[in-house]
């Protein structure tokens, strides 16, 4: 049996190997392809749930049984694997967009009136007919046919992109000695030196992978070793990278596919592709992004500039850099942050236990949501991988996976993803629960030590969990408006930007420390150090996201696809940056997410969505009991208006159910110090 044609239960990823690709996408997409026939035809009456019951059972069986197959491309990337994939990529992305812009089945919606629609039905109906216009269904003839060849041109460079970023990223090794390694914190050097054992060699093996590279970054007294790791790390897949890594270069990967986007846009009747993204999301248009971005940088700005001073001064009265390179801030960063708050992140670092961590987070989630979490079993990618179940009065809400851990071959990042959505399945009348995949790279426990996580990597994993929540938590039962289905996309970061300000609570954070070696809670005096350094740099650190912001748009909104993308990264950090990268990098090589994520034309979601979740959370701060505690009723507001509802009504309708009020940016500025009195 092919276990990717199973869908009694979940994935079965421990049997699923690459030669079961091509026949299981032989016959779902055959399936498929008989169910459009089948609705589509003359006599075929067009109600919501006829046309559930036939193509959306059969589109959603095709969706997870690919979507398996790209989870374990992301996480477990294998040659063999890797070609599955890519042979059966096409085949995908051409029945996709087919069926998007299938003129018949668009007449069948159109025919439906939204009057014989429950109100999810409806903004699901709303959805589909805008996406039909989106995905072509009003093109015709040659113009058809080149959107159509499009959509499959850019999955495959999308797909070649994200394999040369994660080869460049594997291919780099460098074997240091343990005196390069001065000032780098005691478990990654072990962990560095265990990678060598097992790949049979001495010394030890640094490499891209964030829980080596960033410790070097911060921590290494070595200013060469650091400039090594750094040049490799921002030259990855281009042409600036060491000969022997220039296989990898993205540059015109990069260069086509904006050539296809604004072709594509055109097709659709857009002026570039900048509209096209911002037309399904909650802002209007790229100048009013692009306007948004100009604002918020103008109130970093100041705080930014005064970031860079005394970074630059610290350098030069206590570390003797009169002239620091781009590989020497984080360094300085650092040890101004030690300097000046008697803390650093080493410090905090023993005390988050990733077991200890993960029962911290759980409990909250329990308290605000009026859940329970426990483990579970099913077949899992790797024996790190852990599987739960979330239950609500004893019921059924839904399953999580979590990777937790970086290794080769696994992509870089962290993200959540859908198994499966929350269902009233048309074609047993049965409610389906939803699955989601929560991913992060870690570093994993050496010896018998647990996982040891930096604060920022307990922010991470908040993050994701918030994603996690809006998609397990819907009461929503149609499916493309359960959970995340259907969210707007500049509103999909709101609920994993609001997980993370629980990471900066002390009635929350005390009960998820526990030091690895005596046990004891994070000391309230340390936790008051980090909190008294939580807004260092943020000027610098908004900055920096606005620089990528700015440029994924107006590089979709006002580039010639035809010219050099540098000179506009260029002027970008010319307008926005207070500090300079060397001419020779190249970090829009591995801009995954505009290149490979979905965020082309929406990087600019993650500041967008940070003013939401902000003024979300300030509600809870208006609430907080005197034990400093959550307040549980408004975390049920929370839940009741926001993760319920998922995508089954606009993402304002939503926020202004909770708050009674648009958002405002105050509380995003006073979060990261960045308030101006008066």
């Amino acid at each position: 049996m092919n276990p990717l044609l199973q869908f009694n239960a979940f994935p079965l990823f421990d049997q699923i190997r690459p030669e079961h690709v091509a026949p299981a996408m032989d016959e779902l997409l055959a399936a498929a392809d008989a169910a459009l026939n089948t609705v589509t035809q003359a006599d075929f009456v067009p109600r919501w749930e006829a046309i559930a019951g036939v193509l959306d059972v059969a589109t959603e069986r095709l969706g997870r049984g690919w979507g398996a197959i790209s989870h374990l491309n992301a996480v477990a990337d294998t040659p063999e694997l890797r070609a599955a994939y890519n042979a059966a990529l096409p085949r995908i992305t051409e029945f996709f967009t087919r069926l998007g812009a299938d003129e018949r089945l668009y007449a069948k919606y159109k025919a439906i009136d939204p009057a014989s629609l429950n109100p999810e039905q409806r903004q699901a109906h709303h959805n589909a007919m805008r996406n039909f216009v989106l995905g072509g269904a009003e093109l015709q003839g040659t113009a058809r046919e080149r959107f159509a060849a499009i959509q499959e041109r850019q999955a495959a460079l999308s797909q070649q992109f994200s394999e040369n970023a994660l080869d460049a990223t594997d291919a780099f090794v460098y074997s240091a000695n343990l005196d390069e390694l001065d000032g780098v914190p005691d478990d990654v050097i072990k962990a560095a030196q265990a990678a060598a054992q097992a790949d049979s060699k001495g010394g030890y093996k640094l490499t891209l992978k964030m829980p080596c590279y960033l410790p070097v970054m911060q921590f290494a007294r070595s200013s060469a070793l650091r400039e090594r790791l750094y040049r490799a790390y921002v030259t990855r897949a281009s042409d600036q990278a060491d000969e022997a890594m220039r296989k990898f270069d993205n540059t015109a990967l990069m260069g086509e596919m904006l050539t296809l986007r604004r072709e594509e846009a055109q097709l659709l009747g857009f002026d570039n592709f900048g509209q096209l993204s911002v037309a399904p999301k909650m802002a209007d248009s790229p100048e009013q992004v692009i306007t948004f971005l100009r604002d918020l940088a103008q109130r970093a700005r100041p705080f930014a500039q005064r970031d860079l001073a005394d970074l630059r001064q610290f350098a030069a009265t206590d570390l003797g850099l009169n002239d620091p390179q781009s590989w020497d801030w984080p360094y300085v960063s650092e040890k101004l942050k030690e300097a000046r708050y008697a803390f650093s992140e080493q410090e905090v670092k023993p005390y988050f236990t990733a077991p200890k961590v993960l029962a911290g987070l759980f409990k909250i989630i329990e308290t605000l949501f009026d859940v329970s979490i426990a483990p579970d079993t099913a077949p899992v990618w790797h024996p790190g991988v852990g599987f739960y179940r979330i239950e609500r009065a004893g019921q059924l809400v839904g399953h999580f996976y979590l990777d937790p851990a970086a290794r080769s071959g696994k992509r870089g990042g962290a993200w959540m993803d859908d198994v499966r959505s929350r269902w009233l399945r048309p074609d047993s009348g049965q409610l389906q629960t939803p699955v989601a995949q929560l991913v992060c790279n870690f570093a994993e426990g050496v010896g018998d030590k647990p996982a040891l996580l930096t604060h920022d990597d307990v922010t991470t994993l908040f993050h994701e969990f918030g994603h996690g929540l809006h998609h397990l938590l819907t009461q929503v039962n149609e499916r493309d408006v359960s959970g995340i289905s259907g969210v707007e996309w500049d509103a999909v970061e709101l609920p994993s930007q609001f997980m993370e300000n629980f990471c900066w609570e002390w009635d929350v954070l005390r009960h998820m420390t526990a030091h690895v070696d005596t046990g004891e809670p994070l000391p309230r005096a340390l936790f008051d150090k980090m909190l008294a350094a939580k807004n260092f740099q943020s000027g610098m650190q908004t900055l920096r996201q606005i620089e990528f912001s700015l440029f994924d748009m107006l590089l979709h909104a006002e580039h010639d696809p035809s010219k050099d993308l540098l000179p506009l990264q260029q002027q970008v950090r010319d307008e926005v940056a207070v500090l300079q990268p060397p001419a020779w990098s190249r970090t829009a090589n591995t801009f995954s997410h505009i290149f490979a994520g979905g965020y082309a034309a929406g990087y600019y979601s993650y500041k967008w969505a940070e003013v939401l979740s902000a003024d979300a959370y300030a509600a809870f701060e208006e609430t907080a009991g005197v034990d400093g505690l959550p307040n549980r009723e408004t975390g049920q507001r929370y839940l009741q208006t926001i993760l319920e509802m998922g995508g089954s009504r606009p993402a304002m309708e939503s926020f202004k159910a909770f708050r009674g009020r648009e958002p405002q940016l105050d509380a995003l500025l006073r979060h990261q110090g960045m308030a101006t009195p008066g």
